[in-house]
């Protein structure tokens, strides 16, 4: 039962505090030795791609290796000390208080200075801000915080809950470690997705290792995420049928092969149509429209997703303590 309790209350933290600002965030750790590791094997006699696995190889390794001297350590203190270790370690992993604040600060500023609603815009989405008018930002915050809702909340969850599962016959407090480790192994590619992965010529065969991985690991959470918004629809005053119809029609629209999936559902279960022409970095990029355009976009839809994706979020927390405790009973 020590995983169950972990979980919940690293959840709970998260949507108290958000991330802990004053505390050296693990992914900026990770960060900053994978950005170490890629100058160490750029220099190596390596082709590009073989040069991002390695880099892969090692950060991976040295995040589980951090984890587990970690885990060492906190096994020396009492039971008490030794869970609430692993609580923070969790906690750090999910990003759910800061990605509803990020959205809504992106909405008071919609309110008053379209500029500043630009820029904060801009912190979440990646494509370019500065010409969006209010209906191109409304829709790029609502696609990020669906977007996210996978990457930054349910897939950190499910890859705790799968690796918790998996030493399940082990017992004690095995479930934990490996629980907690596995969801920062997932925010190791994460990040490295998140700073390799451009389609660009510095790292379009180094990035090419990350991004594959990345689009592994994302594509049950991805699947879980979509299922579980069209679920929150109806609890949060949404068009849970439009949301399941749209979600089957659009969800390989999507240039990348996960992230349609909670995006065509928040399109559906809002009645908008997300998606379409972007500039990044100066250049228009031409992509599919999601959804139906039932409505134009408006502030109040960056708080229906808001509310969208903590409850969806919600339900997948209570699907994953579920499949846990029934696999424990079973094993």
């Amino acid at each position: 039962m020590f995983f169950f309790l972990v979980l919940w209350c690293a959840c709970l933290l998260d949507l108290l505090f958000g991330d802990p600002r004053w505390f050296p965030h693990p992914v900026r750790l990770i960060g900053w030795f994978a950005t170490r590791m890629e100058t160490f094997t750029r220099s190596l006699p390596l082709s590009e791609r073989n040069g991002g696995r390695l880099t892969v190889l090692l950060v991976l390794s040295a995040t589980g290796s951090l984890c587990a001297a970690v885990f060492f350590m906190l096994s020396r203190l009492q039971l008490p000390g030794f869970l609430a270790g692993a609580v923070f370690i969790l906690y750090t992993t999910v990003a759910a208080r800061d990605l509803i604040g990020h959205a809504r600060r992106v909405f008071d500023a919609l309110g008053t200075d379209l500029e500043e609603a630009r820029y904060r815009v801009g912190m979440i989405v990646g494509r370019d801000t500065e010409q969006l008018d209010e209906s191109s930002i409304i829709r790029a915050c609502v696609e990020s915080v669906a977007e996210n809702m996978s990457d930054g909340i349910v897939a950190p969850l499910f890859w705790a809950t799968v690796g918790a599962v998996l030493s399940i016959p082990a017992g004690g407090t095995l479930p934990v470690v490996c629980g907690v480790t596995a969801a920062m192994l997932y925010k190791a590619v994460n990040t490295m997705d998140s700073m390799f992965g451009y389609k660009n010529e510095k790292y379009l065969e180094f990035g090419s290792c990350p991004a594959r991985l990345d689009d592994v690991v994302n594509f049950l959470p991805a699947r879980i995420s979509g299922l579980a918004l069209v679920l929150a629809a109806p609890l949060c005053g949404a068009g849970m049928k439009n949301s399941w119809a749209i979600l089957c029609r659009d969800r390989d629209k999507h240039t990348s092969p996960n992230a349609g999936w909670p995006e065509a559902a928040v399109a559906g279960a809002l009645g908008l149509q997300l998606g379409g022409d972007s500039w990044y970095f100066g250049k228009l990029t031409s992509k599919l429209v999601l959804g139906d355009s039932f409505q134009p976009p408006v502030r109040g839809h960056i708080l229906q997703t808001n509310r969208l994706i903590v409850t969806a979020s919600i339900l997948c927390l209570l699907f994953f303590t579920a499949a846990y405790l029934i696999l424990r009973y079973l094993f």
